[in-house]
């Protein structure tokens, strides 16, 4: 009897260990993660490294803070915007005025330095803008009156989420070296909508 109890303890022990071993792994794969963020029904975890800011409008369903990349002068900014079922214009004319919020390099246009996909999430038909140039910044875009400021190598990650009660709007914008930084987590974040 001894002689079981001395090779079963030791055995015991290292499963303790390896249990241990696991959920500190899995803590440390939650930590990582975010604030889930739902979108009719749809749910999944930003980032764990954006933080969650309170909207700035109305229209804003969620806001985010990317921190910038080592030499980037401003932070990264993600925006989901929702106007009501059907509401806030197609996704052709969304990705024709997001387009307008930049100035190509010289001797481009605005086609050259944006690329425009079409994919798709689950059963939800997604637009996919990336575009990118001097970023013409407004505090408040859509007031007229409100000053420019021209932001040079910016770029910006705009998605048009066409799911049953939207379309949502999302928006990832920033110094171009801080959306590179941001665009895997972006991305892996809209294809975890589920």
């Amino acid at each position: 009897m001894l002689r079981i109890l001395t090779w079963i303890l030791p055995a015991l022990g290292f499963l303790t260990c390896f249990g241990t071993t696991a959920s500190a792994d899995d803590k440390k794969a939650e930590e990582k993660k975010g604030t889930v963020v739902t979108i009719d029904g749809l749910k999944s975890a930003v980032p764990g490294d954006w933080k969650t800011e309170e909207p700035t409008s109305r229209m804003r369903a969620y806001q985010f803070k990317l921190p910038r990349a080592a030499d980037d002068k401003y932070d990264g900014e993600m925006a989901i915007f929702f106007f009501g079922p059907g509401q806030g214009g197609s996704a052709e004319e969304n990705i024709k005025r997001w387009k307008g919020f930049f100035l190509p390099p010289q001797g481009k246009n605005i086609d050259d330095v944006a690329k425009v996909s079409k994919l798709k999430v689950g059963a939800v038909d997604v637009h996919y803008l990336d575009v990118q140039g001097t970023y013409k910044f407004k505090e408040r875009p859509f007031d007229p009156n409100a000053k420019e400021e021209l932001r040079p190598d910016w770029r910006m990650l705009g998605v048009v989420f066409e799911s049953k009660n939207g379309p949502y709007f999302m928006r990832l914008a920033g110094p171009a070296k801080t959306v590179a930084h941001h665009k895997k987590g972006f991305d892996d974040w809209l294809q975890g909508l589920k």
